[in-house]
């Protein structure tokens, strides 16, 4: 690819509302397994003529396995289209866990960790990827009743969601916002949030549309860039670090909340090597959560040669 690499939020949607209803309609009719095959011309077909996402799939599935060795073969074409077709298997999760229709059982939550935040009336920020189905930390609602959290995404989204949200039973826990960048209004109102015993998750493995800071750490082994909002966030508001992971699990998910940093901080004499250190933190806790579930890594995109601010200006 010449030139600088597409943003990752340049690329467009491509999934159909249309058909997202009639594969969710062939899920109530034949269950899982019907689902899996009606959807696979459609996973077929995008995977064909989406030439930026297969070649982002084939570079991730490549990179992985040259680090980790978790295939028996080294991927091809073959391993291209199971991850296509995972997500598309994680996408109809997505839809069942927002309308509190995926079966709790199947999901495993490690909460230890939020327990003790909760006794202690202590927030905390969550850093977390475009890994598996994130969506199902509506089953913390469940599973830890008095959690309340809210999710920054960096699409226009936020608001439609939300109200989707509402109509559905038992998820008022749980909260979009969508935010261009975190300034000092925004920085208030979720310190706010934190002090009253709530968390703030934010994704940290892309880019933010506005451009934004970011450190380059090793992932896979090749430097990619990652951002610093949920460092400098948690440092700001003087509060835990989190990190929030749900993959595939056998036939189900896990559901993993673990410490991070009791407490992120950043000298002023030493800024960039605190945030350097964190970020390669980060990087290493990704590359365990793909070790385990390959097939969960849903960033379509070339992740390594991802426009930075600089890139774009």
């Amino acid at each position: 690819m010449s030139g600088v690499a597409q943003h990752w939020a340049e690329a467009g949607e491509t999934t159909s509302v249309a058909g997202i209803r009639v594969l969710c309609a062939i899920y109530r009719v034949l269950g899982r397994r019907g689902f899996r095959w009606c959807a696979l011309p459609a996973v077929y077909l995008h995977w064909l003529f989406n030439t930026r996402a297969r070649r982002a799939s084939l570079e991730y599935l490549r990179r992985l396995h040259a680090y980790a060795g978790v295939f028996k073969h080294p991927p091809g074409w073959r391993e291209s289209l199971r991850h296509f077709g995972v997500f598309a298997d994680t996408l109809l999760d997505k839809i069942l866990a927002l309308g509190g229709q995926y079966p709790l059982d199947k999901v495993g939550v490690s909460r230890d960790n939020m327990l003790r935040l909760l006794r202690e009336g202590r927030g905390a920020v969550i850093i977390t990827a475009h890994i598996g189905c994130l969506e199902l930390c509506q089953v913390l609602a469940e599973k830890v009743p008095k959690v309340r959290m809210t999710v920054l995404v960096h699409t226009r989204h936020a608001e439609r969601f939300n109200r989707m949200l509402e109509r559905l039973p038992g998820n008022g826990q749980v909260r979009l916002l969508q935010v261009e960048a975190i300034d000092a209004g925004v920085a208030a109102q979720l310190g706010e949030r934190v002090e009253r015993g709530e968390f703030v998750a934010i994704t940290g493995d892309r880019m933010p549309t506005q451009g934004g800071r970011h450190v380059c750490a090793d992932f896979l082994g090749r430097p990619a860039p990652f951002p610093i909002g949920a460092y400098v966030l948690a440092a700001a508001l003087r509060c835990p670090l989190a990190t929030m992971a749900c993959v595939h699990d056998g036939d189900g998910y896990a559901l993993r909340f673990e410490p991070f940093a009791e407490r992120v901080t950043l000298p002023r004499a030493a800024r960039d090597a605190a945030l350097a250190g964190y970020v390669a933190q980060f990087a290493r806790w990704l590359e365990a959560q793909l070790r385990s579930a390959p097939h969960d890594w849903f960033n379509f995109f070339a992740f390594w040669d991802q426009p930075t601010h600089a890139d774009r200006s």
